[in-house]
């Protein structure tokens, strides 16, 4: 199948760092969205979609059916614009089977309504590992790379692979391995699986954080990745980037929208129900991440 017959379109979410990605096919007019954003302003609780409504306007001006939103795992760093890209284009919206281990350990932090199954149903599907499907006539295999969280989930089609979080641009590495269900040994093993494709394979990572000298990059190939990744190149092995992830890890302080994000993104981008007041409300789970949960003395 020609090369020419796929077209991927990138969109760079400048807040978040966030890449979200449109794969078509351009014989069938059938498309995927990859990772969509929605925009939150933390300090005042305003969320919009002027992310999301880029891609929505991409797709309609081409005339394009969605077929699919694929999440490659529950993102903690932006809240996911799956429903709304669905309510304006359709589409299936799935993720990777494990995330029903990701909505078990959230399901308490956060003390979800009683009716909350973490079985992974607010999803229309959820992928095996290797499991194929298309988008048109183009073939997908969504292949398992735990390590950043316990569900990631990359999907290859043809010479590119949309990888999330598994890996970033070389100058910048690696995702982090230390929330709940992470472990660095895991994303070893899921990076080199990656990195054992063909050396022409591009690798279109989901978000970037470039340094002051660049713009902002999305795309490399397995080659440039083993020569040049700072963290996981060739010939640094798993013990060596266990260590640097975890020692790196222990330094960082936890993304900014991680309580909002994780808390809509395990449901499939809905927002908790409403309370009595009509109003939807994400919580703030005090000491949830840190000291055991222990509070202060007198509160």
């Amino acid at each position: 199948m020609s090369a020419q017959r796929m077209q991927i379109d990138s969109f760079h979410d400048t807040v978040t760092g966030t890449v979200t990605h449109v794969v078509a096919d351009a014989q069938t007019g059938q498309a995927a969205v990859i990772d969509p954003v929605l925009d939150f302003e933390p300090p005042s609780g305003t969320l919009t979609s002027a992310s999301a409504d880029r891609v929505i306007d991409h797709v309609r001006a081409h005339g394009w059916q969605l077929q699919w939103i694929l999440e490659t795992h529950a993102h903690a760093d932006h809240l996911s614009a799956a429903q709304h890209v669905r309510h304006a284009l359709g589409g299936k919206v799935a993720i990777g089977a494990r995330i029903r281990e990701v909505q078990q350990m959230f399901r308490s932090v956060f003390h979800f309504e009683r009716s909350f199954l973490p079985d992974g149903s607010q999803f229309d599907h959820l992928f095996d590992d290797g499991e194929r499907f298309h988008i048109g006539g183009l073939e997908v295999t969504a292949l398992w790379v735990p390590g950043h969280t316990p569900a990631d989930m990359a999907y290859r089609v043809q010479d590119a692979v949309f990888v999330g979080d598994t890996l970033f641009m070389p100058d910048v590495g690696t995702a982090r391995a230390d929330f709940p269900g992470g472990d660095a040994a895991a994303l070893y093993q899921s990076i080199r699986r990656l990195l054992a494709l063909p050396t022409d394979t591009r690798l279109h990572v989901c978000h970037d954080y470039p340094p002051p000298e660049r713009a902002a990059a999305w795309v490399s190939t397995v080659g440039e990745q083993r020569r040049g990744n700072i963290h996981v190149r060739d010939g640094i092995t798993q013990a060596q980037f266990v260590q640097m992830r975890s020692a790196r890890d222990a330094t960082l302080s936890m993304p900014t929208l991680i309580l909002p994000s994780v808390q809509v993104n395990v449901r499939a981008g809905k927002l908790p129900p409403a309370e009595d007041d009509g109003r939807a409300y994400i919580q703030v789970p005090i000491n949830a991440f840190f000291n055991n949960g222990a509070l202060p003395p007198g509160l």
